[in-house]
Formats: C-alpha cells, structure tokens, sequence
C-alpha cells in the first residue's frame, strides 16, 4: 500500500514507520490518521514484522498536534466524529500485539503526545518537548490523552499537564514515567533501533503475551487480570520458541527464536 503522508521502511524483522509532513511539524489530519490506522492494521498482519518504530519526519516534531486549520472548522458532530477517529487509531497502535517504540525527536503536543502515549516504549531525544495545550484552543485532548496521562502519570501530573496546557521537557517527561529514556539527539536514532532489533530476537508470542497482559489485563479487575495472566502464560508454553528458550537456557547458549 502506498501513503501519501507516511513513510514505510523494513529494517529486516523492524517496520519503521514515519509521519511525513514536516512543512506541518507534522501535524495529525483526517488523512493522516487513517493511513497510521491502515499502517498498523498492515504492520500487525505483516508476520515478518515483529516490533515496529513510529517517529516524526525532520528535526523539530515528533508530532506537533492536531492539525488546526483543519480543526477549527469542524463542527461539533464532526469534531466528536474526528476524536473518535482519532481514538481509534490509537486503539490500533496499542493493541497491536507487536511491541511499538515512539522515537521522539522534537515537540510531542497534543495529539501527538496521545499518539506517543498509546506507543508501548517510547524513547526521547533531550530536545524533546510534550504537553497537552488543548485547553489554549478552549477544549481538552480528545484522543484518549486524559486518560493514557492519568494511566502513566497519575491524577496529578494529568490534571496539571491537561489544565494549564504548559509544556515540559524531556528529563521532566521521563521524571513523569511518560517515557523510558532520554538520550542525546545525535543518539536517538541508534538507541531506538537497538531497543527494536533486542525486541525482535525474542519470541513474538512471549511478547504478545506480556502486552495483552498488561495493556488488556491491566484494564480489568484483579482476579480477571490474573487469569488473563496464566491463559497467556499457557499459550505461550505451548510454542516451539518456548522449547527453544528452555533448552539454550539449560545448554547455555543464545536461543533462536523463530515464532513458532
């Protein structure tokens, strides 16, 4: 399939997918979010694809937001119709079942602060900027962006990033648990990559498992998260990669993970 605003690289068993509109930092429009839906739903499909990379393209933005010329001249059933589209293309990149890294190099606002959150690793240059400056347009994040910050950060981090719509920086962000590392810019690139690549030598279904534990079970209750928890942990015994990983283990050797 063929993007318009998107650009699709293979880096063997590692789909890096980036957002291609700098001239607009950019910026998240209708179009936009449907080929990032169409993007994962063929990333998740994709068998010879085991962890994919979603970052910004040039130097500025990750994402630097919604687009607002667009925006402003929604109304309000398009505009709740837009949120939905937006909050379902974050659903895709959450669940898909392969673990996805945001590479962030610049500003993550608004929405794509909400598209950086739904990543489940995300890993920032010491340039990076986020926040959610909804509330300076004179509405709130609408795609999923109160709810991922409460998850991640808590009541309080979310309820002064949402209401004052203040940025803050990168160092901040990781203080915050919004993401996993910070580096250097001129070392992003390379320590996303690194994180894909140890990702992809591991065994897909042990991955799939860990994430639909924590990303599904972690949304239900105790008892049902638990036995979420052993349903996956059954499964996954029940694959050749988990014979493999016992035996290198008990041999003393690397394992080969073939996702069988």
């Amino acid at each position: 399939m063929s993007y318009e605003n998107l650009l699709i690289e293979n880096l063997n068993a590692v789909r890096r997918i980036t957002v291609n509109r700098p001239d607009k930092l950019n910026a998240l429009n209708h179009a936009t979010l449907s080929e990032l839906a169409a993007a994962f739903r063929e990333a998740g499909r994709d068998e010879s694809v085991r962890v994919v990379i979603l970052r910004g393209a040039g130097e500025k933005a990750f994402v630097a937001g919604a687009d607002i010329s667009e925006l402003a001249k929604l109304s309000p059933v398009q505009a709740r119709d837009f949120a939905r589209h937006g909050q379902e293309t974050m659903w895709i990149v959450e669940h898909l079942g392969k673990p996805v890294i945001a590479q962030i190099g610049g500003y993550a606002l608004g929405g794509g602060m909400e598209l950086a959150m739904s990543c489940h690793l995300r890993i920032a240059s010491e340039k990076a900027k986020f926040g959610q400056p909804e509330i300076n347009l004179g509405i709130l994040p609408g795609f999923g962006g109160t709810q991922r910050l409460l998850r991640l950060t808590g009541r309080g981090a979310a309820l002064e990033l949402c209401l004052t719509g203040q940025q803050i920086n990168a160092q901040r962000a990781y203080e915050l648990n919004l993401v996993n590392k910070v580096v250097a810019p001129e070392a992003l690139e390379a320590e996303a990559l690194a994180l894909a690549e140890h990702l992809a030598a591991l065994s897909p279904e042990a991955l799939r498992g860990n994430l639909d534990a924590i990303v599904i079970g972690g949304e239900a209750e105790l008892h049902a998260a638990l036995d979420y928890e052993v349903q996956a942990f059954a499964t996954a015994a029940a694959t050749e990669d988990f014979k493999e990983g016992t035996s290198a283990f008990l041999e003393r050797r690397k394992a080969v993970f073939k996702g069988r």
